[in-house]
């Protein structure tokens, strides 16, 4: 089925605190919830699904979010505190702008004016014509949610079998946050070492991930970063363990101690530097046991 547009009246609908909401994706990734299409729709699973705020008295209209549809849709009837009528779906939203960046109906009407912008205004659910995706894509990309790294695709910037990214939180990507943290820390990967600009020259230059050695549950309404002790330089391939598996992610020193306890891995290549300290070592050993 063709992406969707779900239409978000705020005056009629408002039981989300919008804010946490948006922490929460830039927190964990995503942010699952039922959403109300109306009486007349049946949105497939695996349907993109672009979020329309409709706007309020105090805030403008304009696409706001990014989602895919992970359920049937349901009637009313069969779902446990859902009212009465209706037909629902569950969404999870992996995008979403702050309240008051909404890329503008004016301009999604002049960009991408092959999408019925007035209909998708007042009604809870449209299709999105297959032509009109590639401009609906590249306006999200010009105007939504900017990823620090260009490594990190942000999600409906690309079809969904096109993307692998790597969750991040907001503090990783503040600007600020990471200039402070490589004036302190360096740009060489703290767990391994790796620098992209002794590897790579000139391309590879103040090039390294940040990542918030902070566990999200700690993460409270009156958090205030400190982004020398709370950020550190990982390379890719650290930032990506560190992540992998778990919850809450590994330790600096976690991440070291793996890499020291997995040694020569299988099948890599070994230099002649690298025999000939295992050699010294292993004379120093033998004469150290005589």
């Amino acid at each position: 089925m063709a992406a969707v547009i779900l239409g978000w009246n705020a005056d009629r609908w408002d039981r989300w605190n919008y804010r946490a909401v948006v922490e929460q994706v830039l927190e964990s990734g995503r942010f699952p919830d039922r959403w109300d299409v109306g009486p007349n729709w049946s949105i497939q699973p695996e349907t993109e699904a672009w979020l329309l705020f409709q706007g309020t008295s105090e805030a403008g209209t304009g696409l706001i979010g990014h989602g895919v549809v992970l359920s049937e849709t349901l009637e009313a009837e069969h779902l446990p505190d859902a009212g009465s009528g209706g037909r629902y779906a569950a969404v999870v939203f992996d995008a979403l702008l702050p309240l008051g960046e909404q890329i503008r109906s004016d301009v999604l009407i002049e960009a991408v004016p092959g999408i019925p912008w007035v209909d998708a205004l007042h009604r809870p659910v449209v299709s999105v014509p297959p032509s009109a995706e590639p401009g609906l894509r590249q306006l999200w990309r010009d105007l939504g949610p900017a990823a620090i790294e260009p490594t990190e695709l942000v999600p409906g910037t690309y079809p969904l079998n096109a993307i692998s990214s790597i969750v991040v939180n907001r503090y990783e990507r503040d600007p600020d946050a990471r200039r402070v943290c490589l004036a302190f820390h360096g740009t060489q990967c703290a767990a391994c070492g790796f620098s992209f600009e002794a590897s790579y020259g000139d391309i590879g230059e103040g090039f390294i991930h940040i990542h918030h050695t902070v566990p999200a549950s700690l993460l409270a309404s009156g958090y205030e970063l400190d982004p020398v002790a709370d950020l550190v330089p990982l390379c890719a391939n650290c930032h990506a363990m560190a992540h992998r598996g778990v919850s809450t992610a590994r330790t600096v020193t976690e991440l070291r101690n793996i890499i020291s306890g997995a040694g020569h891995l299988r099948g890599e290549m070994v230099s002649e530097q690298a025999l000939e300290a295992q050699e010294n070592a292993r004379r120093i050993i033998e004469g150290h046991h005589d």
